[in-house]
């Protein structure tokens, strides 16, 4: 065997043993009983351990100082491994497993803080997650931006200061746009209960109406909906609210839209670095796209509106325009994943400006929930009601997952992108939307997008499927149109 032949040897048993930690998160988060956590918490430990060895096992660097690339698949892998090893190396085996361990623990302790509404419950062990987090992030940076070294796991090759001016680009539209609509009248709310069994149901035929797999996944109820895993093996979870059938949908339609890319990576990649998405902003261009810019439009809730019927009889909306305005109706709200295309990314950016401002130093653990609530009174005028519709509504903090919630609004952005593209290759896509047929769309994203799974860097893959370099023009010119339609303005 060659050099680099012995490298991917090696490699596919790491990335399989990382599926198999990613499948301990989500037994976790659906099934696993309530009394295991100290034990998940070992467990997973434990796997961090052995990963971290293999991402640093000293061959791993001999085999890449020989190996020869033979063609771009090659050189990718071999960038992706070196971007690993320099990484992890910088690691200390201890902390890998410290985090591991206290972020298994501080998931658990945040579901219970968060049912009980006790923020003071949760802080001790945010504190020790920070911590821990502030450690790695200054081992992998140097004397960079320790908030970068962590941003960069998600989003390779982003900035905190690059996001943080595209975002100040966006935020001016957004909430000039927020003001004009919300001096509009507002469309007609769902009300009455919605069957949860008939939700399901419905989710279910959504899923597949986005091509979602189910040979090669499943659908379960979790608190906060996500999707894991990758290849022949992608599972995704909803939630439901009798009140809020949309909730389900559309939770269900953004969680296919992840797992429709790594269902959709050629399976030449399984199991090599190139086998799963690029990175998480890349990653959510596809579920926004697949939620909002598919599963929102006026064609495809023209069809949807009949499945409803259909599941619920009549359910108080009288056509396809005014189902339209109820799918995107702007509105106050606490929850990011609730939250309408117009406030949406306002929700990100709060948290962007927190966390960085955490890992910075500037804002004590403790001193959180006043800084959220202060935020969130100054960005939408009111003020938080309880914590789990504030501080404590997410799941990613908990996790260690600093530097993710950027990925959200990139996503975002990336998805304006995609859009703007997808319409000038398929012009006749609404009239295959209002008829619940996603394919041409779902192929062209998989076409163009999704079967190169980690190839090229980020935004090289944006430009790659769209031909131009990533904007957040094309968003914001959607958002102005879609809404300045369903408004009058």
């Amino acid at each position: 065997m060659t050099a680099y032949q012995e490298l991917m040897a090696f490699q596919r048993e790491t990335e399989a043993l990382s599926q198999i930690a990613g499948r301990l998160g989500w037994d976790q988060e659906t099934m696993m009983p309530e009394g295991a956590t100290p034990q998940r918490a070992e467990e997973h430990g434990a796997m961090a351990n052995i990963l971290h060895a293999r991402r640093i096992d000293p061959r791993v660097g001999d085999w890449l100082e020989t190996a020869v690339p033979a063609d771009d698949v090659a050189r990718a892998n071999l960038r992706h491994i070196k971007r690993s090893l320099d990484r992890a190396s910088k690691v200390p085996a201890r902390l890998a497993a410290e985090l591991a361990k206290t972020t298994s623990l501080a998931h658990r302790t945040w579901a219970q803080a968060r049912a009980d509404e006790d923020v003071p419950a949760f802080l001790p062990i945010l504190q020790k997650v920070v911590d821990l987090r502030k450690e790695e992030a200054a081992a992998i940076a140097g004397n960079a931006d320790p908030y970068d070294a962590l941003l960069d796991d998600y989003e390779p090759g982003a900035t905190g200061a690059s996001l943080a001016a595209m975002f100040d680009a966006l935020r001016p539209r957004l909430v000039a746009l927020r003001s004009a609509i919300l001096d509009k009248p507002a469309p007609q709310t769902l009300s009455g209960e919605f069957d949860e069994a008939a939700q399901l149901a419905l989710s279910e035929k959504l899923a597949l109406a986005f091509g979602y797999s189910v040979a090669n996944g499943r659908i379960d109820k979790a608190v906060h909906p996500f999707s894991s895993g990758s290849g022949l093996d992608v599972r995704i979870t909803t939630r439901t609210s009798l009140t809020d059938p949309f909730n389900c949908f559309y939770s269900t339609v953004h969680e296919v839209g992840h797992a429709a890319y790594e269902q959709g990576i050629d399976q030449a990649h399984l199991l090599t670095p190139l086998g799963r998405g690029v990175s998480m902003g890349v990653h959510e261009s596809q579920s926004r796209i697949y939620e909002n810019q598919l599963g929102r439009s006026r064609a495809f809730t023209s069809w949807l509106y009949g499945q409803m019927r259909d599941a619920f009889g009549d359910f108080g909306i009288a056509d396809e325009g005014a189902f339209y305005a109820t799918v995107n109706r702007v509105s106050d709200g606490f929850i990011r994943t609730e939250a309408d295309e117009v406030q949406y990314n306002l929700h990100v950016l709060l948290r962007f400006d927190l966390e960085r401002a955490l890992m910075a130093g500037d804002l004590a653990v403790n001193d959180l929930e006043a800084a959220w609530n202060d935020r969130f009174k100054a960005d939408f005028g009111y003020a938080v009601d309880k914590p789990s519709n504030g501080v404590l509504q997410d799941v990613h903090w908990s996790e260690g997952l600093f530097g993710y919630f950027p990925t959200y609004t990139l996503g975002n952005v990336y998805a304006g992108c995609l859009h703007q593209a997808l319409r000038q290759a398929v012009p006749e896509l609404d009239d295959q939307l209002a008829q619940g047929d996603t394919s041409q769309a779902t192929g062209w994203l998989r076409t163009h997008l999704q079967q190169f799974g980690g190839l090229r860097s980020p935004a090289d893959t944006i430009q790659h499927a769209t031909g131009n370099a990533p904007s957040e023009a094309p968003l914001l010119d959607y958002l102005d149109a879609k809404f300045g339609d369903i408004y009058g303005l």
